[in-house]
């Protein structure tokens, strides 16, 4: 072997990845963490126990392959999200992201395209660069918000095969009238992807794209155990479609891609759900304080019906984060010019950040 170093550019990678870098947040050990939008409360200890029991049972026969359909842990799935949904109408994978690159695998690729409509979840791009798939920037208004007009304009001038949508969007926190998700079905040559990872957090009366499910057959909802579940160990994402949806995917799925201890904790988890969305209300009511708080203090901030705030800091929005972290919290610089995006944790993660906010907005100035 050669002593000299090897670097990315001297390796044969598809020129489209060139200068790029992995996707992640900053992982920093500081006292708080509010930048990747986990959920903050631990699993209770009878869920624990449950799981551990579960996977135990599993260990003994980790010799053989695990149900490569996971036939069981769609009906329990099925059975979570209501609505006359069938385990044929489900599809589950290691976290939302993989069920959204199966779709661009099966729905997109080369010479095809996909539309989303930026600032939106940023792996949805890398997602398509990974699959050959192009990708085009749509737009958002000023308030980050999404017209159905705008939206069916943009779809039509594109004419993506598949376009994302985000409900709770990610990173601004807003969700979408159902009426875009029907404007965009009634544009759209190709699938709809409606990303709802922050739906158990929306606000009442905020409407889910699962209601349109039965009469859009090109329509798909992508959801996650990662949040309100605090499942994000677990690594567990799902769809919800109709069947031949579910039969396309299939096509591209790797074989035995969930492995026979994910869908027993997974199960496990479901079947303690009651107990374990226990703490989305708390977290929306600490979502709701920071959104207060912060228009108290004169910043501007995105109505949020997810785990998150997405609020702005009237400059530098680097020197915002540094003076944040200096102060032992740490946010999610999302790229936006001004903006900052903070998770809604606990009562006491809540009070550390209100508290270095309210220091570096009347401090030394560094948010006006």
């Amino acid at each position: 072997m050669t002593s000299d170093p090897v670097t990315l550019d001297d390796l044969p990678i598809r020129d489209e990845f060139r200068g790029r870098s992995p996707y992640g947040a900053p992982q920093l050990d500081v006292p708080v963490r509010l930048n990747t939008n986990e959920n903050s409360y631990p699993l209770p200890e009878v869920v624990v126990e449950a799981i551990a029991k579960a996977v135990t049972a599993e260990l003994r026969e980790l010799n053989r392959y695990p149900d490569r359909d996971a036939t069981a842990l769609r009906t329990d799935l099925a059975g979570y999200l209501g609505g006359g949904l069938t385990p044929a109408g489900v599809w589950a994978a290691n976290g939302s992201n993989e069920i959204q690159q199966q779709l661009l695998q099966v729905f997109a690729g080369p010479g095809r395209v996909a539309l989303g409509f930026t600032p939106a979840y940023s792996m949805h791009p890398l997602l398509a660069l990974g699959t050959g798939t192009r990708w085009v920037d749509g737009r958002r208004g000023p308030d980050f918000g999404l017209t159905t007009t705008d939206a069916a304009a943009q779809v039509a001038e594109h004419q993506p095969d598949l376009v994302f949508l985000c409900s709770p969007n990610n990173p601004t926190g807003t969700a979408l009238d159902p009426a875009v998700v029907d404007a965009v079905l009634a544009t759209a040559p190709g699938i709809v992807v409606v990303d709802e990872a922050y739906a158990e957090f929306a606000r009442p009366g905020t409407r889910s794209a699962l209601e349109l499910l039965p009469a859009h057959p090109r329509l798909v909802v992508t959801r996650t155990m990662s949040k309100a579940f605090g499942f994000a160990g677990g690594r567990l994402g799902y769809l919800a479609a109709h069947p031949a949806v579910v039969d396309a995917v299939q096509l591209v799925r790797l074989p035995y891609h969930l492995s026979a201890l994910t869908q027993a904790a997974a199960r496990a988890a479901l079947a303690h759900r009651d107990t374990l969305l226990g703490t989305v209300a708390v977290i929306k009511q600490q979502r709701d304080r920071i959104v207060s708080r912060l228009r108290e203090l004169g910043l501007p901030v995105a109505d949020s019906d997810a785990n998150f705030v997405l609020f702005g800091v009237g400059g530098d929005q680097r020197a915002v984060w540094r003076g944040l972290l200096e102060r032992g919290v740490l946010v999610r610089d999302v790229g936006l010019a001004g903006w900052l995006r903070v998770t809604a944790g606990t009562p006491q993660e809540t009070d550390a950040f209100l508290t270095a906010m309210a220091e570096l907005n009347t401090g030394n100035g560094v948010t006006t």
